[in-house]
């Protein structure tokens, strides 16, 4: 008999070497070369107990297989990953197109870009037609802008960007979801006044139709006028501003629709027509300002707001009202408020001695960069303030870049010292002439302070207002350098005495520095625009020469 530890070490051998059949339906059918074993209760294989025993049976327990749920998690697992994947594509692929499950009438418009969408959406608007079919077999094939129709191209397009909109990963789900559906129709408006007056001059002759009374703008008196209506026949609109619904909802169709003529008294009376043309007139003479917030402001142009409003209202109720033109709107101040309100970034310039100290300070003035953004808003603005008849200030947004302030040692510097009637020039900060000169009398003293020159001309015209109230001319006055106004240095010939006793309290000019030809000649060759000027001393109490 083996011991109990060899018996379990030589059994684990076995275990580990041996293939252990299964027990068939009559008995054991052992380990081959070993002999049979007693059948093991419960799974119907032979094999060893666990805790095995003395000359005992001791059956084997058979290992299981997990290949099957491996495999089948696995699967799950790539399924997921790949579903995964498609949805960050899909995700990424959208982002700027048209979602999957957005309609725009009978066009297909998934995965569109913005480019598309504009051509799309014009074609759309485009193909949308109304045969209206009248009294009298007269009919007529008519655009959506023929029947008062105004299409916002642009709204729209943003309108089918922004279709099954998202803001977190639930909802992006929702988004790329081609079962998920949203339908998006034209940004339009409707114009019924409009409507019913193309209507009118297209299916009645002009002796049987009623005429509207109406407004109109006179661009010569810069005012809407009333021009009165009439008795006649006048078209029911109903059917057509039904399918116009239907068209907006459905563009890139065309349809068919029969109306018939009523007889009416003058659809809206001259009354009616006058208290609207005064509210028209009110928008023009109460004015819109549009400002950058810094330094320029621009008020919209009289004629160009009376091209924005529009009669609207509802003629078979006699009602005449006002309605602008949002699309027109957007256009123009799109166009027109990046040249009127836009700035060029300008550091500020401030002259500098040698030693670094400030002369005079914003020589050149600093002006802010200032990019205008977001127009559409401020056109929404002014379509407010046209509603409200207010006439309003607006501030239209803007990028804005600060100006930084540079230091600049100026080459040319002119010091006119009142006290002894005289200009010293310096280049360089080293004195290298000095004139002989008069400055302007007791009641117009030269005024005191830094200035540059700013404006030159080798000849001018000079005139002005004498004490008395009468106008002097100094014509071909020579060499003149403006520095502050209407102050400058020029050649004075009329006034020769003056400078060579120098005596502007008897002789001084209206502030000007009065110099002999050749003096303020050397000037206007030597000092250029941007030379400081300082005004220096007190005015003389007569000739100091």
């Amino acid at each position: 008999m083996m011991s109990k530890n060899t018996e379990q070490l030589h059994l684990q051998d076995l275990a580990d070497t041996t293939v252990i059949n299964p027990v068939d339906a009559n008995g054991a059918r052992g380990l081959e070369g070993l002999g049979a074993f007693p059948p093991a209760g419960g799974d119907g294989f032979a094999g060893f107990t666990a805790d095995g025993g003395d000359g005992g049976n001791m059956p084997l327990e058979a290992k299981k297989s997990h290949k099957g749920p491996i495999i089948v998690l696995v699967s799950i697992a790539v399924i997921l990953v790949a579903l995964i994947a498609v949805f960050f594509t899909m995700r990424w692929h959208y982002a700027d197109r048209v979602a999957p499950g957005v309609s725009f009438g009978s066009v297909k418009v998934t995965g569109q870009t913005r480019g598309d969408l504009t051509a799309t959406v014009n074609k759309a608007v485009k193909d949308s037609s109304i045969v209206v079919k009248g009294d009298n077999d007269r009919q007529i094939s008519a655009t959506l802008k023929d029947l008062g129709v105004s299409v916002d191209v642009k709204k729209t397009v943003d309108d089918l960007l922004a279709a099954k909109k998202s803001e977190n990963l639930l909802q992006d789900i929702a988004r790329v979801n081609p079962f998920s559906h949203e339908s998006v129709k034209l940004a339009a408006k409707v114009n019924t006044y409009e409507m019913s007056r193309f209507l009118s001059d297209k299916l009645i002759s002009d002796d049987e139709r009623a005429v509207a009374s109406s407004i109109s703008y006179d661009a010569n008196a810069q005012a809407f006028v009333v021009t009165e209506g009439r008795d006649g026949d006048t078209p029911d609109i109903q059917p057509v501003d039904a399918a116009v619904e239907q068209a907006i909802k459905n563009p890139g169709n065309s349809a068919t629709v029969e109306i018939t003529n009523k007889q009416v008294d003058m659809p809206i009376t001259t009354e009616e027509a006058q208290k609207t043309a005064d509210e028209a007139n009110q928008r023009l003479t109460n004015k819109i300002v549009l400002t950058n917030g810094d330094t320029k402001q621009f008020e919209l142009p009289v004629d160009e707001v009376a091209k924005w409003i529009k009669p609207n209202g509802d003629p078979s109720k006699g009602q005449i009202t006002l309605d602008y033109d949002a699309v027109a709107i957007k256009t123009y101040l799109a166009a027109v408020l990046p040249q009127q309100l836009n700035q060029e970034l300008v550091p500020q310039e401030d002259i500098v001695d040698d030693n670094n100290k400030v002369i005079l300070e914003a020589a050149v003035k600093g002006v802010n960069g200032l990019t205008v953004k977001n127009t559409d808003n401020t056109a929404a603005q002014v379509v407010s303030a046209l509603n409200a008849g207010n006439g309003a200030t607006l501030q239209v947004e803007s990028d804005v870049k600060k100006f930084d302030i540079k230091q600049k040692k100026s080459e040319w510097r002119i010091v006119v010292d009142k006290s002894s009637q005289t200009a010293t020039v310096y280049q360089n900060n080293q004195a290298v002439k000095t004139f002989p000169v008069c400055t302007g009398t007791n009641k117009h003293e030269t005024d005191s302070g830094a200035f540059t020159i700013y404006l030159r001309y080798d000849v001018q015209d000079m005139t002005g207002l004498n004490d008395d109230g009468s106008r002097y001319l100094s014509k071909g006055v020579k060499w003149v350098s403006y520095f502050n106004g209407g102050e400058g240095f020029h050649t004075a010939s009329w006034n020769n005495y003056g400078i060579a006793h120098g005596d502007p309290v008897n002789y001084g000019s209206h502030g000007c520095v009065n110099m002999y030809e050749a003096d303020s000649k050397w000037i206007y060759d030597h000092c250029p625009q941007g030379t400081i000027v300082q005004v220096v001393g007190s005015q003389p109490s007569g000739a100091v020469r």
